[in-house]
């Protein structure tokens, strides 16, 4: 078996094969060359395949990179095309651009022409020095003619030490508050429940605020993407900052995809506040959230209200959704930059120019070890990302996550934030613990923050904080009272609010039984705390140690011989992937078929002859014990078969087990089984996800295009697919996930 080394090494040289040749330590530049007279020397003419390899050879080692084939061959290469950028000037890169899409356009288009003029004539080592050395208005200056690639570059030459300089001397801070400036460290609550149960949602909240934490948006991030379901949880939220006086102060938002957001408000007026979307750096992976540019700018010039537009990115997710284009993750993070202070600058236009709440949340690590696996890397992404979004004018915050796949643990995060927090991003996430119970991925607690203001003497946004003094968590002189870590208190303070007459011991009571149903679900709500008012009570940190413990199990966990033999009429098909080790590590190994199973699927569609329009899929994913776990498969699909048949779907007999596979390899198996049959074909793919939530969770991706569009290859992806998540015993049961499965289905056909 080849080592984590050994296998990134041999995977990079492939790529590059591909690409054209890497940098090597003997391309060494000569006197005066910046990188296009580098270029003209070694290849007579413009190489657009070494313009971008040299890009990506300055970054700081990545696997993202080494696996595009863009990285540096070693530490020499990377200095000498360091100081090969370091004299080229932003006018020359900027006549260069990588990808010239209508998104780049666009993003030309939105830059003050006359400062990009004035500084087209630094070289990138003048601009980072500016950076260096010059104070905040001045950096303000010059930052509206900066384009994005500029600014992805100029992070390259940095440090980790200057990016922290750097981001700690520029501020953007939200219109009207204080998020976003010196000296204040927000969060942004994050109330996930593996089912959506609105009870879960509330009780985090409300135990957010028990640890005075909680001042930028009240973010669910929802299992399902129906517009009921996401109008009742934009209801929780709202009636709890009604109830509180905050509505004012503090958005609530749902993170479904903003066409659902603009059907909730359709639907029901006033009930969203800040919208949100995922976006991307190209045209084509923001076609895979199902976005495009004219979407994007006719819903920032509807945002006429106090709250704007909330937006989320990640490095990585270019290429692992297949739109890398060749270059690196660093320059499609910071286009992802540009796209939103484009849109910012949309929606200040909608408000005749008053000052929008418009911001950024850098999801760093959440996609895996095929894009980083050290928590030093995991520091150099965030610290790049604060800093480009800085640059672009945005207010940025963090996600310092880490799923359960890679090499950073429980205490590697709280190293991961004390590096950063110097660099003052704008907030991070908060949760009740490191470990979100929908998500399955580590990140920022509610004792973190508490941590962290004590440690760096952070601030709170002073409306909240005022909040959190009158609500008697704090006191006058932000000192925890005998009510902090309380979430039973703060719940007794919402009823009174609601006019609730009751005795306290009556309301209190109430709180007991509904916080111990919502734990008895699964989900940890934090309650006081241990020796240090940042410490988690003891017993909670077992447990959470323990659920790290058991992700880690699942991940590597297979399907045995065993369990494959129970599922009936199953027909298993191996993926590309070599072992677990190389499906982890290359996830694209896992979403392509291997010649043994392509030539099964042609047979049995020979056999098939069009007679079925639904197949079930099913994957070990992430998590196979979510798969394997007693009382979870053959429920679901024996109830999803028996509604399937009832309404009058014809699913072909056979269970399709794919070992070692991910979502895209059932998109696969749908070309191969549907392409150009007549009328809608669905695949339904039940895959093990989501590790480290607590439980044992599977998920259902919904394909359901026509025949003609599944024989387009690869022309079917996430933008054309529903899940249902969070399906498990101890979660949503298995046969309500199926009851949602066959519903979701006949939306998305037409027959319902």
């Amino acid at each position: 078996m080849l080592d984590r080394r050994q296998f990134l090494g041999a995977l990079s040289a492939a790529a590059c094969a591909v690409r054209g040749r890497p940098l090597r330590a003997t391309d060494v530049p000569q006197p005066g060359d910046d990188l296009f007279r580098h270029i003209q020397r070694l290849h007579g003419q413009f190489d657009a395949a070494t313009y971008k390899q040299l890009l990506g050879a300055a970054n700081a080692f990545k696997e993202g990179d080494a696996i595009v084939g863009v990285a540096a061959a070693d530490d020499i290469a990377r200095r000498r095309t360091r100081s090969l950028l370091s004299a080229t000037t932003l006018g020359d890169l900027d006549a260069h651009p990588l990808l010239d899409d209508e998104l780049y356009r666009a993003l030309q288009g939105s830059l003050d022409a006359a400062v990009q003029s004035q500084v087209s004539r630094f070289t990138f080592g003048e601009l980072k020095n500016f950076l260096l050395t010059r104070d905040e208005p001045a950096i303000q200056a010059i930052m509206p003619g900066l384009s994005s690639d500029v600014i992805g570059c100029v992070v390259k030459l940095l440090t980790d030490a200057e990016l922290i300089a750097v981001g700690a001397k520029i501020f953007n801070p939200l219109p009207g508050s204080r998020i976003g400036a010196k000296g204040y460290l927000g969060a942004r609550i994050q109330p996930n429940s593996p089912t959506d149960n609105v009870d879960d949602i509330r009780w985090q909240v409300l135990d957010g605020w028990a640890y005075a934490v909680g001042d930028v948006v009240l973010g669910n991030n929802p299992v399902s993407s129906d517009p009921a379901s996401v109008a009742a949880i934009e209801r929780t939220l709202k009636d709890l900052l009604d109830t509180f006086g905050l509505a004012e102060v503090l958005p609530h938002c749902v993170l479904s995809h903003i066409d659902v957001q603009a059907e909730v408000e359709r639907l029901e007026p006033g009930s969203t506040a800040l919208w949100f979307q995922s976006i991307a750096g190209s045209v084509t992976a923001n076609g895979t959230f199902d976005v495009t540019l004219k979407k994007m700018l006719d819903y920032a010039a509807a945002r006429t209200g106090p709250y704007g537009l909330y937006f989320e990115t990640g490095q990585g997710a270019d290429f692992t959704n297949g739109h890398g284009h060749g270059f690196d993750m660093v320059l499609h993070e910071s286009r992802k930059y540009g796209f939103a202070r484009l849109l910012t600058q949309k929606v200040a236009a909608a408000r005749a120019g008053r000052p929008p709440w418009v911001h950024v949340n850098d999801v760093a690590g959440f996609i895996g070890p095929e894009v980083f696996r050290t928590r030093e890397q995991l520091i150099r992404c965030c610290l790049e990302d604060i800093v480009m979004g800085k640059l672009h004018g945005l207010c940025i915050g963090l996600d310092v996550c880490s799923t359960l796949h890679m090499d950073v643990t429980l205490d590697d995060l709280d190293w991961c934030l004390e590096q950063l927090v110097p660099a003052c991003p704008a907030y991070l996430m908060a949760l009740p613990t490191k470990i979100d119970p929908m998500l399955g991925y580590l990140t920022t607690g509610y004792q973190d923050h508490v941590r962290l203001r004590e440690k760096f003497g952070c601030r709170v946004n002073d409306a909240m904080w005022r909040f959190f003094q009158q609500l008697g968590v704090i006191d006058a002189n932000g000192r925890p009272t005998e009510h902090f870590g309380d979430p039973l208190w703060v719940h007794l303070q919402y009823r009174r609010r609601k006019g609730d007459d009751r005795p306290d011991d009556a309301i209190l009571a109430e709180g007991r039984a509904e916080l111990a149903a919502v734990r008895s679900r699964g989900l940890f709500v934090a309650s006081g705390h241990g020796s240090r008012s940042y410490d988690l009570e003891p017993q909670l940190d077992r447990d959470i140690r323990r659920i790290y413990t058991d992700a880690k199990e699942c991940i590597w966990a297979e399907f045995e011989p065993k369990f494959l033999a129970t599922i009936p009429t199953a027909t298993v098909l191996p993926t590309q992937s070599v072992d677990r080790v190389d499906y982890i590590l290359h996830p694209t190994s896992g979403e392509q078929l291997s010649d043994a199973a392509v030539e099964a699927v042609r047979k049995l569609r020979e056999r098939h002859a069009g007679k079925y329009d639904v197949q079930i899929v099913i994957s070990d994913g992430l998590n196979a014990l979510a798969i394997t776990d007693p009382g979870h498969l053959r429920p679901f699909l024996e109830r999803v078969r028996q509604n399937l048949v009832r309404d009058g779907y014809r699913p072909a007999p056979e269970h399709l087990v794919l070992t070692a596979g991910r979502v895209r390899a059932g998109y696969r198996l749908g070309e191969l089984l549907f392409g150009n049959l007549p009328g809608p074909r669905a695949i339904l793919h039940v895959i093990g996800e989501r590790p480290g939530s607590g439980h044992h969770t599977f998920s259902v991706y919904l394909t359901t295009p026509t025949g003609e569009v599944w024989g387009t290859p690869n022309q079917v992806d996430h933008n054309l697919t529903r899940v249902i998540a969070g399906i498990a015993t101890t979660a949503q049961l298995p046969t309500a996930g199926a009851d949602e499965t066959v519903k979701i289905l006949g939306r998305m056909v037409g027959r319902a």
